[in-house]
């Protein structure tokens, strides 16, 4: 027996879960106004006759199966991890060449993801200390049945290794490929917490804007959260 088909596969139920993004593509007005989606193909390709530019805004719809987009509002926050892909943005769960959406189970945790994954951009670029840009918090519910790591030691799993990808993102291949519809795995950067990777948007629903988030990097670290509605800026502390 391998080592995926040991991994357990758990119904993850969970309301109120966050998914914090930058602020890249604006909201796709297509997969909100248009209920069906198997219309879209069709409706893409007569906007393409005046607006040449359509595609860099949806992205590739081909990357999902006919049968897993969604539709209605705030779609485009579950649809763009899934059509806007490139090899250059690979992740835990993915080399780059498909869509997975990541989602913490509470604020707490995708906040200490994102920061983290921001933190090495910054670094990797040599970035000047400041505020830099906004990122915004999603909050959805996730009702998946997805492969679980959550009672695997991150010590002893090669996927939960905090440093490299290789093994993770293996797994994920394997797992995609026979069917899989995700994972879900403790928070690598926020103890306690759990993540969802998700292969397709349709185990995703609800999706709510909520804070525009700022984050501080200080040369070294993010160090401050503010939220620009309010103002309130939020000290970051190292966790153990």
């Amino acid at each position: 027996m391998t080592e995926n088909e040991q991994l357990p596969v758990s119904h993850v139920e969970w309301r109120g879960a966050v998914r914090i993004i930058r602020s890249a593509f604006p909201p796709i007005d297509l997969f909100e106004d248009i209920a069906d989606p198997a219309d879209w193909p069709l409706l893409i390709s007569a906007e393409q006759k005046t607006n040449p530019r359509i595609m860099a805004t949806i992205g590739n719809l081909d990357l999902v199966p006919a049968e897993r987009p969604v539709g209605g509002s705030g779609a485009p926050y579950l649809m763009a991890p899934f059509t806007h892909v490139s090899m250059d943005r690979p992740s835990r769960f993915t080399d780059g060449s498909y869509g997975v959406l990541y989602a913490g189970n509470a604020f707490e945790t995708a906040l200490f993801e994102t920061i983290h994954h921001h933190a090495q951009f910054m670094t990797r670029t040599a970035e000047a200390p400041g505020w830099t840009s906004q990122f915004r918090e999603i909050v959805l519910s996730v009702s998946a049945d997805l492969h679980d790591l959550r009672g695997v030691p991150a010590a002893r799993h090669l996927a939960l290794d905090p440093g490299t990808y290789g093994a993770s993102q293996g797994l994920a291949a394997a797992l995609k490929a026979g069917g899989s519809d995700g994972v879900v795995y403790p928070s690598i950067r926020y103890p306690g917490g759990e993540c969802a990777g998700l292969f397709y948007p349709d185990g995703v629903f609800d999706p709510v804007q909520g804070r525009h988030l700022d984050y501080h990097w200080n040369g070294d670290a993010v160090d401050l959260v503010r939220d620009a509605r309010t103002g309130a800026v939020f000290r970051v502390v190292d966790l153990p």
